[in-house]
């Protein structure tokens, strides 16, 4: 193994609050356990999962400064809800403190949020996972049954680009009842792409 997940992990530990933390730690396995599913590196998908939201508890003036200290680009959607960031942050980090330095893995990290058209298998684990993983609460946003969250779970396991689309269907439905939250064009044009899976 080239990474000690162990060790990235326990650092990670300091880096988070309790209840970020278990939630990272649940990405991680349910995004090895869908890595064995599609045959997808299991450490891979372990680096990704546990590193996901590593930049997560900086606030948002927090994240806008250091994704302009370190010349990462900002969107329209990302300056008007900075909390968006914490993806980019995210593989940052990841490359710098963490020596991460294969590129689908950081953009694993950086998608994890928002997704995006035609994302590798791996980007897709930790884009599921992330909204599967054991801890996450079902809640009813007036979709079908085919949106539960239970539902989603299910079909993680067996068609994974139906799983996503599902999933950003639903994100989105979400963003568009409330008038505060920010939709980034990048989730429009994955869900876009990966709709036809519905």
């Amino acid at each position: 193994m080239k990474y000690n997940i162990n060790d990235i992990s326990e650092s990670v530990s300091k880096k988070l609050k309790k209840r970020r933390y278990i939630h990272s730690i649940g990405v991680m396995y349910t995004a090895q356990a869908l890595a064995m599913k599609h045959e997808v590196s299991l450490e891979d998908a372990g680096v990704a999962g546990i590193l996901h939201d590593v930049a997560k508890e900086m606030d948002e003036d927090e994240l806008l400064h250091y994704c302009n200290k370190h010349n990462i680009p900002i969107s329209p959607a990302e300056k008007a809800a900075p909390y968006l960031l914490h993806g980019k942050a995210g593989a940052y980090i990841a490359k710098k403190k963490y020596g991460i330095g294969e590129e689908h893995i950081l953009d694993a990290i950086r998608f994890h949020t928002t997704g995006r058209a035609q994302m590798t298998m791996l980007e897709k684990i930790i884009f599921v996972a992330d909204y599967i993983e054991p801890g996450r609460k079902q809640y009813d946003n007036g979709s079908d049954s085919s949106d539960t969250l239970y539902a989603i779970r299910k079909e993680a396991f067996t068609d994974l680009d139906r799983a996503c689309a599902l999933i950003m269907r639903r994100t989105i439905e979400y963003l568009k009842s409330d008038s505060d939250k920010h939709i980034d064009s990048t989730s429009i044009e994955a869900y876009e792409y990966y709709k036809v899976f519905l």
